[in-house]
């Protein structure tokens, strides 16, 4: 069985938004905290090999930048790993290996995972990351947390996920402050 791993890049206040859609203004907040100590950790954090499990907006957003951002680690990974996808539309999709999860996502993640294969990795998706973590199908969540306030933007979690505990594994720091951290997901938060 596959283990499912949350990876994301997030501000000290919980935004995960990178793009400019809906006004925006922080798009590349990110940029300035990168070094390649940062990307050395971030590819050991994603393993290899690994597949990807992403939303439809995430797919198609990588599937625009990726397949020609050049060599390197994670170009390589992110363009051979085979992305499993959420979608209504999968005859569109065209950055491959591609397989689409089928009309009841949650029977076709549970299918994927149910195979022999390397470890699936989720990225952005918030969506799909709340409705794995409430259906108990999340192994492991590792947050990049950079030291910005963004104060408003798209959250990890949003307001209607259900409490959920993690137990930290572990952390680490980049020459610029970026903190990997790491935790195993349990299950419902026990009153």
């Amino acid at each position: 069985m596959r283990k499912i791993r949350i990876m994301e890049h997030m501000s000290l206040d919980g935004v995960i938004q990178h793009d400019d859609s809906d006004g925006f203004a922080h798009g590349n907040w990110t940029v300035p905290y990168r070094t390649p100590a940062g990307l050395a950790a971030v590819v050991e954090a994603f393993g290899s090999p690994f597949d990807l499990l992403l939303g439809r907006r995430t797919y198609d957003a990588w599937a625009g930048f990726w397949p020609q951002a050049g060599e390197s680690p994670m170009a390589s990974g992110l363009n051979a790993a085979t992305k499993y996808v959420a979608t209504h539309r999968p005859e569109s999709l065209g950055w491959g290996p591609v397989q689409d999860l089928g009309a009841d996502i949650l029977a076709g993640i549970r299918r994927v995972r149910a195979t022999d294969g390397p470890d699936l990795i989720v990225c952005g998706s918030s969506t799909l990351t709340t409705v794995l973590l409430d259906q108990g199908l999340v192994d492991e969540v590792v947050v990049l947390v950079y030291p910005v306030l963004l104060g408003r933007g798209k959250r990890l979690f949003s307001d209607h996920a259900a409490p959920r505990e993690l137990a930290f594994v572990s952390s680490q720091a980049t020459p610029t402050g970026v903190l990997l951290n790491t935790y195993q997901h349990v299950g419902a938060l026990r009153p």
